[in-house]
């Protein structure tokens, strides 16, 4: 009976599939790939980029998103032209695919011999504000709702859709898993108290809290991402993150997206930043073999740079060294102990190596509780990525998996113990060495877009006093 019920399941599912067709409309992506034959009769969806209406003959210029190109539709007569349709409406065009006599090899002819269609889905108000003139990144953050229509822009989020695929493609062949840690906590990992607090609206006022103790937005998954490599060995994820730091700079959000790692059986800085550094040049090269051709040369380098490039690596005390021989360029001159400026790290990295430097070995009391200490007695086992133009891009480092070192630290630190108990409690069973880093993910398309500030490279920026919606 078993048998025979599996038999007659798959009859069905021949008989339901044999019917069934792809019901997507290709994309101009896919058109571009596979060109349908001369003299198709077809249809294209997408959004007018350009309109040209001249006495015997119009062009409609016409995008979707899934490519930087466009197709070009040649209407004879214009009188087939809708009146709704303008620059920006959304259309669906049929037509012949014809060879061109312009400078692209297609275009799709409509005409009334063909019985050609062009139907406005939605048509365009005279207040549009994407109109044909060059618009500042600055008045595009003001319009959210419109400001990824500008083809610049754009290229932007398909660059970010690729990046994202690659790291899938980069840690599956390293054997990681991805995993999904929460966003909501009740930890402050980075120890620098820039927390988003939450509560339930109907709890405010009360003294009854939603998760019945006080609950934050996450700036960092890595303590929970611990508890999963020790179960898992090899994780990662991409997760938003938060922070309430009060900066308005070009290079700072709060809310953003970190990639994370955490790796059990490392016992070296130096498999962390070589691990680091295939996986930039993995996505680099992934970036520069996808088609981004509509991207300055200037910025093509910076992916030669990340693909190809030499990968420094020196501690903290040869950059406080480097930085003090050189203190004309700088506002602040810092002595051993103190941090790095983002001055500081822009010239290690732009000027004076004039690529990415792994910074290894900073002071204790510059990072946080979870770190190891080396044997100095003075820095952890730690490092910072950084690259031109942006400076720091990944922070990382061992982790101190001995317990009593671990609750020893957080004493000398007059932390709260009991919030980080289940933490600690991973050193109690199993406990082995390992260690991770954390990338932040606008920083990187930001340096491999171009773009000259941070919130052109996530879709709603959100920073201090700007929520637009």
């Amino acid at each position: 009976m078993y048998v025979s019920l599996r038999a007659d399941l798959r009859h069905q599912f021949r008989r339901y599939s044999s019917g069934y067709r792809w019901t997507l409309p290709k994309c101009i992506k896919d058109i571009a790939q596979n060109p349908p034959q001369i003299g198709d009769k077809i249809k294209l969806n997408g959004w007018v980029r350009s309109l040209r209406i001249s006495k015997n003959v119009a062009f409609v210029d016409l995008v979707d998103g899934s490519s930087h190109g466009d197709i070009k539709c040649v209407v004879r007569p214009p009188s087939l032209l809708p009146k709704a349709l303008n620059t920006g409406a959304g259309v669906q065009i049929s037509g012949v695919w014809s060879e061109s006599k312009g400078r692209q090899n297609f275009e799709l002819q409509v005409t009334e011999q063909s019985e050609s269609q062009i139907q406005v889905y939605g048509g365009v108000e005279e207040l549009y504000p994407l109109q044909k003139k060059t618009h500042s990144s600055q008045f595009l953050r003001s319009i959210p709702e419109y400001r990824w229509r500008v083809p610049e822009a754009v290229s932007i989020l398909r660059m970010s859709s690729k990046l994202e695929s690659s790291f899938s493609k980069f840690f599956e062949e390293h054997s990681f898993f991805k995993t999904h840690p929460p966003i909501v906590t009740s930890s402050d990992c980075e120890g620098a108290g820039e927390l988003f607090r939450i509560e339930s609206e109907s709890k405010l006022g009360s003294p009854e809290q939603f998760f019945g103790k006080k609950a934050y937005l996450t700036v960092s998954t890595q303590l929970h991402l611990e508890v999963l490599c020790a179960a898992l060995g090899r994780v990662w994820t991409l997760t938003p993150c938060f922070r309430a730091e009060e900066s308005d700079t070009n290079r700072h959000l709060s809310e953003f997206w970190m990639l994370e790692a955490e790796i059990a059986f490392i016992d070296d800085v130096g498999q962390l930043t070589r691990f680091s550094e295939e996986l930039l040049r993995y996505v680099a090269r992934t970036v520069q073999n996808s088609g981004f051709d509509e991207f300055p040369e200037e910025t093509k380098q910076r992916w030669d740079m990340l693909a190809n490039g030499v990968y420094t690596q020196i501690s903290y005390s040869e950059a406080i060294d480097l930085v003090r021989q050189n203190p004309t360029n700088f506002k602040t001159v810092p002595t051993w102990g103190d941090s790095l400026g983002s001055e500081h790290e822009k010239w290690l990295a732009g000027e004076y190596y004039k690529g990415p430097v792994f910074v290894t070995n900073y002071p204790e009391d510059q990072k946080p509780f979870y770190m190891k200490k080396n044997n100095d007695g003075k820095t952890v086992a730690c490092y910072d990525l950084l690259i031109p133009q942006i400076g720091e891009l990944i922070g990382g480092s061992l982790r101190e998996h001995d317990l009593h070192k671990l609750e020893q630290e957080i004493s000398d630190r007059q932390m709260d113990i009991d919030p980080l108990q289940w933490y600690l409690n991973l050193r109690k069973n199993g406990s082995v060495p390992h260690g991770g880093f954390g990338m932040g993910f606008e920083r990187l398309l930001q340096y491999m877009s171009g773009a000259e500030n941070i919130r052109d490279t996530i879709p709603f920026p959100r920073t201090t006093k700007h929520c637009a919606c």
